[in-house]
């Protein structure tokens, strides 16, 4: 099957040049915003990826009400109007119910279906209608192959601007596992698949604020895989004291790191675009 191309502004996602989805997890204060959408565009342009701002309006899945879940809808869309006015980022971000795909979607060009509802119906057609470019997460819970179930609900009410992001399985034991078997099923599609790293590494049960909460050892090896099996973008978040974040603490990249984590990914995507031709 031929690869879609997707457009998120000037970006071909599904085209032979890497992109990267990048930002803070969750958006804290305005601040952290500019500080972050301000580094991630010099790292943009000096090592020519093209990207896409990511940050979460809310966060609905936190394991406890104590847990920060973020600014909320109308003031998270206020600040990522921001970023996308100062450094003209497109912007990502996911909806957690049906009823906020409309007014997110006079923000946003990409509306994200979080893992944990990638099957729940009326919000994968309520993000479909709106027109914009749907980013898909693979649920922890789905065979890779069954993910064109999701995405085929979109194509029937009109729209087939679809990504699938890849962020690896949970077997219940508070681990996550990539298999990169998921890459080819999900690239069986045809639309582009991306490989959400940052979230592949969280321990699940664990405060994110944690230090054992996330296996950052595993990114490197993680990153090199996922490329070289084909994947057309990455998800990485990231933040200027990751330590402080007040959510996957223990799993974001610090923005000033992001660079040289950068670099050797985008070599490998290069030779295997040549290996592929």
């Amino acid at each position: 099957m031929n690869k879609k191309i997707v457009k998120v502004g000037d970006i071909e996602c599904g085209a032979d040049q890497l992109f990267l989805i990048s930002g803070p997890c969750v958006i804290e204060d305005e601040s952290i915003m500019m500080k972050t959408a301000e580094y991630l565009k010099k790292v943009s342009e000096r090592l020519n990826i093209p990207t896409i701002f990511k940050s979460s309006f809310t966060k609905d899945n936190r394991s406890a009400l104590k847990y920060y879940h973020g600014p909320g809808l109308d003031e998270g869309l206020r600040m990522l109007q921001k970023v996308k006015e100062n450094f003209g980022f497109s912007i990502l971000s996911d909806i957690h119910d049906h009823t906020q795909a409309k007014p997110a979607a006079e923000v946003l060009d990409v509306i994200q279906i979080p893992a944990y509802l990638c099957m729940q119906t009326s919000i994968v057609v309520a993000a479909a209608k709106t027109g914009k470019v749907i980013n898909i997460k693979h649920g922890q819970f789905l065979a890779p192959e069954n993910m064109i179930k999701p995405a085929e609900k979109a194509v029937e009410v009109g729209n087939d601007q679809i990504l699938l992001t890849e962020r690896g399985y949970t077997f219940g034991y508070n681990d996550m596992v990539v298999d990169p078997r998921s890459f080819h099923e999900m690239g069986k599609t045809g639309f582009p698949v991306i490989f959400d790293l940052t979230h592949s590494i969280r321990k699940y049960g664990i405060p994110s604020a944690d230090p054992s909460g996330g296996a950052r050892d595993y990114l490197p090896v993680l990153s090199r895989a996922g490329v070289a099996a084909g994947v057309d973008g990455i998800f990485i978040e990231a933040h200027p004291e990751p330590a402080k974040a007040l959510c996957d603490a223990a799993s974001q990249i610090c923005i000033t790191d992001l660079e040289e984590f950068l670099k050797p990914i985008i070599e490998f995507h290069n030779l295997e675009v040549k290996y592929r031709k």
